[in-house]
């Protein structure tokens, strides 16, 4: 379920971070665990396509639950369908657009609001959303060249392992080249296909490209 209407997000100072799902009982109403994905957003001032992030609500309900997105820098965010209705059994996609990435709110975080209610029952999720400077790929290059370990302490053969490694691979070739030289010596020894006197079986003759 998706529309085209867009809103924004409206502030909401209240509550604190919670990472991963939570649920949340309001004034004595039993409480609705919230499925919304991922359960973080981060922006890179640099890379313009990742000034757009998507979060899904899902509703694995029998009912139809009904939802309001809420947030702490309205002005900093623009939220499609921050408000309206999943239908039991579904999902809706809430596209959520940063407004300023200009220098100064690099390294910025701001806090989401998912306020879901039906059958009864209220439930709520609270996530973050952090404004970074550079690309995304750069960031995880840096991840990957970190996690490399360092040269030095990288397990190398010692040199009195090397000789026993190069005398089993000439060994190998050596044999492999003799065995090489013995099946075509035993072709060449063959009789041709139109030699009709040999003892040879026929089916051990060859031709003369073979």
């Amino acid at each position: 379920m998706r529309r085209r209407q867009s809103h924004d997000g409206r502030g909401d100072e209240g509550g604190s971070a919670v990472a991963g799902e939570q649920s949340v009982a309001v004034g004595g109403v039993p409480r609705l665990a919230v499925f919304l994905f991922p359960s973080e957003m981060v922006f890179y001032a640099e890379q313009r396509s990742s000034h757009r992030r998507v979060l899904t609500l899902y509703n694995p309900y029998n009912f139809s639950l009904s939802f309001k997105m809420w947030c702490t820098a309205p002005s900093f965010y623009r939220v499609v369908e921050a408000e309206g209705n999943i239908r039991a059994k579904s999902c809706v996609d809430l596209v959520v657009r940063h407004l300023d990435v200009s220098p100064r709110h690099w390294g910025r975080r701001d806090r989401f609001r998912m306020e879901v209610r039906g059958g009864g029952q209220v439930g709520r999720r609270e996530i973050w959303a952090e404004l970074r400077g550079g690309q995304e790929e750069e960031e995880q290059r840096g991840g990957q060249q970190r996690a490399l370990p360092h040269p030095t302490s990288q397990l190398l053969p010692t040199q009195a392992h090397l000789p026993a490694c190069t005398a089993v691979r000439s060994a190998s070739q050596w044999a492999v080249c003799v065995a090489v030289a013995v099946l075509c010596v035993t072709v060449l020894m063959l009789p041709l296909h139109t030699d009709s006197n040999s003892l040879v079986p026929r089916w051990l003759h060859v031709s003369t490209n073979q």
